[in-house]
Order: C-alpha cells, then sequence, then structure tokens
C-alpha cells in the first residue's frame, strides 16, 4: 500500500491525527508536573521527549498550540519549573487518565490516585510512584511556525532514581523498572530490553 501526502491530508481529521501520531511509534510516555503561580498543582502525559544534549543536560517536549489554555505550558512559562517522571506499566490507566480536560485549579494528581514528591528548590511537583522523577528548568521555548506547536527545551536540575537502574557505564536500564513507553495517542505497552551493543565502527 501506497499512500500520498495529498491522500493524508484528506483523511478524516481524528484518523488522520490517530494514524500519523501512531506512526511516529513507541515512545516514552513522561508524566510532566507543574503548579500554577497560584498554588495549583496539575499532572499531564506526553509523548514527545527528546534528548537534546548531554552536557548541558538537555530535554525538549512539543506542546500542542496554545490556541487553547494549556496548563501545563502556561505553568512551565510562569514558573520556569516543571518535572519529568516516568512509571511503571501498571499506572498506565493513571497516567492516561491525566490527559482529561480538569478544570483549572482540579489537580490531577488528586484526580487520578497519584502522591505528589517535593523536590528541594523546585517548585513544581514530581510523582511520588515514578521510579524516575527528574527536576527540570525552563531554559527556552521555541515556536515552530508549520504548525504552531511549542518546543520546550529545559536542563535537568535534580534526579531522583533507584541505584540499581543505574550501570556501572553510566546506563540507565528503564526496562529493568518495567517503564511505561507509549504509541500514538491511547496505546500503552511494556518496555522490554533484547540487548546491548558495542560502540559501532567501520
Amino acid at each position: 500500500m501506497i499512500i500520498k501526502k495529498e491522500e493524508i491530508e484528506n483523511f478524516e481529521q481524528r484518523y488522520r491525527t490517530a494514524f500519523v501520531n501512531s506512526l511516529a511509534g513507541f515512545r516514552q510516555a513522561v508524566l510532566v508536573g507543574t503548579k500554577s503561580k497560584e498554588g495549583y498543582s496539575n499532572l499531564a502525559i506526553f509523548n514527545s521527549l527528546i534528548h537534546l544534549g548531554a552536557n548541558p543536560a538537555l530535554f525538549g517536549l512539543i506542546s500542542r498550540p496554545d490556541i487553547v489554555p494549556r496548563d501545563t505550558l502556561q505553568n512551565i512559562k510562569d514558573t520556569q519549573s516543571y518535572t519529568l517522571n516516568f512509571v511503571q506499566s501498571s499506572d498506565f490507566k493513571k497516567a492516561h487518565q491525566t490527559s482529561a480536560r480538569y478544570d483549572k485549579g482540579v489537580s490531577e494528581f488528586e484526580q487520578v490516585g497519584f502522591d505528589e514528591y517535593n523536590f528541594e528548590d523546585c517548585y513544581a511537583p514530581g510523582v511520588e510512584q515514578a521510579v524516575v522523577k527528574i527536576a527540570m528548568k525552563l531554559e527556552e521555548t521555541i515556536p515552530i511556525r508549520l504548525n504552531g506547536t511549542i518546543m520546550i527545551i529545559g536542563s535537568i536540575q535534580q534526579i531522583s532514581i533507584e541505584n540499581t537502574l543505574v550501570s556501572e557505564d553510566g546506563f540507565v536500564s528503564l526496562a529493568d523498572a518495567n517503564v511505561l513507553i507509549s504509541q500514538g495517542l491511547d496505546a500503552y505497552f511494556e518496555s522490554r530490553a533484547i540487548g546491548r551493543l558495542p560502540y559501532a565502527k567501520p
């Protein structure tokens, strides 16, 4: 089957969204914790986490266009603070429920059953149940002109992680903790390692 650009553009909107989003493949399911400047906690699932560099340690996230209120994006812009949280696959229903559109001021933590974790010197809350918790500082937001999305670039400030997940060479074995991964907007999977290979040379 060959599908051309014009055909994709003519797909029904919901079908096109599901098709293109799931076509991108398996991605890290990450819960983004924020707190408004008024003190309201917020938690939202993202599947667009991007490694941007190790020195300085930077991660990127893609936020949908802010033509409607985006509490996570607004909180990050207002406070410069947010957290990235990796939960286990057994928590996939709770994680997915954070995508619901709760009213501003309603805590997704309370609604779905996650507890808040407080980092030292980080305004935003993490997820107590997460096996990896990362405190982030906003460094830059970059509007993507082609579709109105926004790249959020942040630097790692603190990490809470079990010693057993970090190997002697620095590799973080998320599969050992059965960290949740996702595909598209509503499909979730368990992670399983199949092996590590040495640095490839000609």
